[in-house]
């Protein structure tokens, strides 16, 4: 077992040997990158040039498309990155970041769908109260709120993780994974244990958010 003071960086072992095929791999990624990067962006110029847009529906997809943007500079690069490596090492910065991006990430995406849910519900369901209940600065205070929270979860998810200690550097993945990140901590059970306790909380920030949504189409 490896010193985890000597650990500085993890390996992601799923790109294995894969030849010349890597600058395909590498071109598609890019492709990809670009394509959610333009189209993303472009929405977002059109609902703000368009003043017929401005309403809370169109406010919610601009919160998502900026997530997109967000959730694809997350993973993306790094990804393109690792297939023309030949190591495949990460250090655990940029593992810690990458982990604290994707975490934001899906809690921001599943809230925004939740909120946008009930927008649909108030619309179909209770349309004369419409405009009362979905106002445009209630929507924008919400998604101020839905930032903040999302960053603020993960931000304490990931000063636990940088507390732990690592006895392990091979992640079985293209990137990394917070819960095979956790099983290479060599940390006391008594700090492992805590350390689940806030992930439980994030995936039931993650879980509520999905409930929801079911209960509110089923409602509609």
């Amino acid at each position: 077992m490896e010193n985890s003071s000597e650990i500085v960086s993890f390996v992601l072992t799923m790109y294995g040997d894969i030849g010349n095929l890597k600058y395909l791999y590498f071109i598609l990624a890019l492709i990809l990158y670009v394509s959610v990067i333009f189209a993303n962006t472009a929405l977002i110029v059109i609902i703000y040039l368009k003043q017929n847009l401005h309403e809370p529906m169109y406010l919610f997809l601009c919160s998502l498309f900026v997530n997109d943007i967000y959730g694809s500079t997350a993973l993306l690069p790094c990804l393109m990155v690792q297939i023309l490596s030949e190591t495949h090492d990460i250090s655990l910065f940029f593992c810690f970041i990458q982990i604290f991006n994707i975490q934001t990430y899906a809690a921001l995406e599943f809230q925004t769908l939740a909120i946008m849910a009930y927008d649909r519900y108030v619309c179909i369901c209770k349309p004369l109260h419409y405009n009362s209940i979905i106002t445009t600065k209630r929507v924008q205070i919400v998604i101020i709120v839905f930032w903040i929270v999302s960053f603020v979860e993960a931000g304490v998810l990931l000063s636990f993780t940088i507390c732990l200690r690592f006895c392990g550097t091979v992640i079985d993945k293209v990137c990394c994974v917070y819960h095979l990140v956790l099983e290479l901590s060599c940390s006391p059970t008594s700090v492992l244990s805590y350390v689940n306790d806030v992930i439980f909380g994030l995936v039931f920030a993650i879980a509520a958010p999905l409930v929801f949504i079911s209960f509110t189409y089923s409602k509609i």
